[in-house]
């Protein structure tokens, strides 16, 4: 190129360059990720949230859970609650919320009877069979004793009361 300048590109420094510009956030991220799945694969939120103990209630048969996290802690002031849920898989019961609740996604591998999710920021999902899948959920708590939980919630619609314990 004649009277110009030439330029030449080191592709190892843009590559270096680019290697940092992706890792570095990833890497922060990682560092400073709340709540999520613990080694045991069971997430309970940030630390700074408290657990509380509530009741479940479906045709007249009380069960006991405690909940935690920020999406609980969110749940919990908004007790009582009546939903209508609806039936799904055989294995659940789910009510579509007009509020949102703080989400912390995880894939818990394995859902248990008595587990209390929520799925994306508005769908509480109560399950009464244990499965695998591959979904992810914000954890909300569990029915400490969840033996009768399917014969209550029967096998079709049902009205549950989330209260405080």
């Amino acid at each position: 190129m004649p009277g110009g300048t030439v330029y030449y590109i080191d592709m190892n420094r843009i590559f270096i360059f680019m290697l940092v510009v992706l890792l570095v956030p990833c890497a922060a991220f990682a560092a400073g990720c709340k709540g999520g799945a613990s080694p045991g694969g069971e997430s309970y939120g940030d630390a700074e949230n408290t657990a509380a103990d509530i009741t479940v209630e479906a045709n007249g048969v009380v069960f006991r859970a405690e909940i935690s996290g920020e999406a609980a802690d969110e749940l919990y002031a908004r007790l009582p609650l009546s939903l209508g849920m609806r039936e799904l898989n055989g294995n659940e019961k789910y009510f579509y919320a007009d509020f949102t609740l703080p989400v912390s996604p995880y894939r818990p591998g394995r859902i248990e009877a008595g587990d209390i999710m929520l799925y994306g920021d508005d769908c509480i999902v109560l399950f009464y069979e244990s499965f695998d899948t591959s979904y992810s959920y914000t954890r909300i708590g569990k029915i400490t004793d969840p033996d009768g939980l399917a014969d209550a919630l029967g096998s079709g619609n049902v009205t549950v009361v989330f209260s405080r314990a």
